[in-house]
């Protein structure tokens, strides 16, 4: 199997689990001075990754090809959740839903403050937290 890593030198890793060496390492963000700010979230072949300047990237799991970047409002510091083919993350004070094939923008919502939670999707429902003691949950 492979083990993914994101770091704060701007880059994400997979690593053969049974050697620990490198299988591929690919830059994220617009400099390789430390804009990752999420860890790696793998759903069904591609990977989920944010950023300090506000980007999501999709990126092929056995290569590390980008396949797709969005870019949010703000900056990125929950780790995504993918669900449904539906990838969903918060970033400043919205909450986002993506197409996880295409990274279009499938909806954001506006919460009373910022949020640094990351989303969990459990039964068909959403939830997060927001900084103003907020608990957020949709029904998908």
């Amino acid at each position: 199997g492979i083990v993914y890593a994101s770091s704060k030198n701007g880059r994400v890793y997979a690593l053969h689990e049974d050697t620990g060496t490198l299988a591929w390492s690919t830059p994220i963000g617009q400099d390789s001075n430390g804009d990752i700010s999420t860890q790696a979230v793998s759903d069904n072949g591609t990977l989920y990754v944010g950023t300090i300047s506000g980007n999501l990237y999709a990126l092929n799991a056995l290569t590390g090809a980008k396949l797709w970047k969005t870019h949010a409002a703000s900056s990125i510091f929950s780790s995504p959740a993918v669900a449904n083919g539906v990838v969903y993350f918060s970033s400043f004070n919205k909450i986002y839903a993506l197409n996880a094939s295409t990274g279009a923008i499938l909806w954001n919502y506006l919460t009373g403050a910022n949020s640094y939670s990351s989303p969990i999707v459990v039964n068909g429902w959403l939830y997060w937290g927001s900084g103003d003691g907020t608990f957020y949950g949709f029904s998908l």
